[in-house]
């Protein structure tokens, strides 16, 4: 079972519980396996939304047993510098700063860092130092808040 599977599974039940799942990270085999589950709500998730989340996704695991081997359950928030991996998260967070990498280059650039300016359809602009950039999410490789204090 791939990532995306395992997430396609548990978001049903989590969205029950008013949780998103931001982004949901496998790495298994021998004795150091780890799933990690960033949730999110509107307002924001907690110790205790952490805990809640964990207590249902480790039932769900215990009970289906998708995945072979040995692994550590870690439930938590996205942070600060959250990975943006859906058209949603660049709809809610137009205005922030971002940095992006695409797949492969685009006008002779991958690496794009600058304000989230628009998120519509399938594409995104991304204001950097004052020249508009639209660019299509499907050629994303990674996109991250950039944490502003």
């Amino acid at each position: 079972m791939t990532a995306e599977e395992l997430k396609r599974r548990l978001e049903p039940t989590l969205a029950g519980l008013g949780y998103e799942i931001s982004d949901l990270e496998m790495k298994l085999g021998g004795r150091d396996g780890v799933i990690r589950v960033f949730i999110d709500q509107p307002d924001g998730v907690d110790l205790e939304d952490c805990e809640k989340a964990s207590r249902h996704i480790s039932a769900f695991l215990d009970v289906e047993d998708p995945l072979p081997g040995q692994y550590v359950l870690e439930v938590s928030s996205p942070g600060l510098d959250r990975k943006l991996t859906k058209p949603e998260h660049f709809q809610r967070f137009t205005g922030e700063v971002v940095a992006i990498k695409l797949r492969f280059p685009l006008d002779g650039r991958r690496n794009f860092r600058g304000a989230l300016k628009s998120a519509e359809g399938d594409n995104i602009e991304v204001e950097v130092d004052g020249e508009a950039h639209r660019l299509p999410i499907a050629t994303i490789e990674s996109a991250r808040l950039v944490p502003t204090i």
